[in-house]
């Protein structure tokens, strides 16, 4: 994908200091007077993540480990979710709130959708119910996008003042952090793609 190329290409240009991933989110929560919230390394790649109800942002091995554009760029993207939280950012608590429809909605719309559509000339109703699943996880899709767009925007501007990226290297690391974005912006546009799709099977078969 366009993503692991860039992450592939980035991870082959040292950041400045060598700062490792890790060094980077511990000093950006720092700067920002955040002290409660842990470093910890996970499995996997591109797995990286902030849990706001542990407190913790969770880098992969590459990005824990890494001295390069790359683990820094996203190292401080996850730190900018952890300031989202401390400052109270809106869409992020609006995300949070919409967290547990969500689980539960993707659970279920797999069986629901299924009997909806085989059922629709009996029960019409049961593919109206997953239709209104399916609306919440597309709005949870589009809530993420200001989320993943603004912590990315406090990641390049501590980047730059903190002395971490040059001009050349702020640009590479915001081309980093848009590549992560542009999935979000596909995710978000292909559930509301699949959205109206069932509303058109839905309202098709009522006529």
């Amino acid at each position: 994908s366009s993503l692991s190329r860039k992450m592939k290409k980035y991870s082959q240009m040292p950041i400045y200091g060598n700062l490792t991933g890790a060094e980077i989110a511990r000093k950006m929560l720092a700067d920002n007077g955040i002290y409660n919230v842990q470093i910890t390394q996970i499995k996997g790649q591109l797995t990286d993540h902030y849990n706001p109800t542990q407190l913790t942002v969770n880098l992969s091995k590459e990005v824990y480990n890494g001295t390069s554009i790359a683990s820094a760029a996203v190292a401080a993207h996850e730190c900018g979710h952890a300031i989202q939280h401390a400052t109270q950012y809106s869409m992020l608590k609006l995300r949070s709130n919409l967290v547990p429809a969500v689980d539960f909605a993707s659970k279920a719309i797999p069986w629901i959708l299924l009997g909806g559509i085989i059922l629709l000339g009996v029960f019409p109703s049961l593919l109206f119910v997953a239709i209104i699943l399916y609306a919440i996880t597309t709005l949870f899709s589009f809530v993420t996008l200001p989320v993943e767009i603004d912590a990315s925007k406090r990641a390049i501007a501590w980047l730059r003042i903190s002395g971490m990226t040059d001009e050349q290297t702020a640009y590479y690391a915001t081309d980093a952090l848009k590549a992560a974005a542009y999935t979000y912006v596909v995710a978000a546009l292909s559930s509301l793609i699949t959205l109206f799709y069932y509303i058109l099977i839905f309202m098709g078969r009522r006529d």
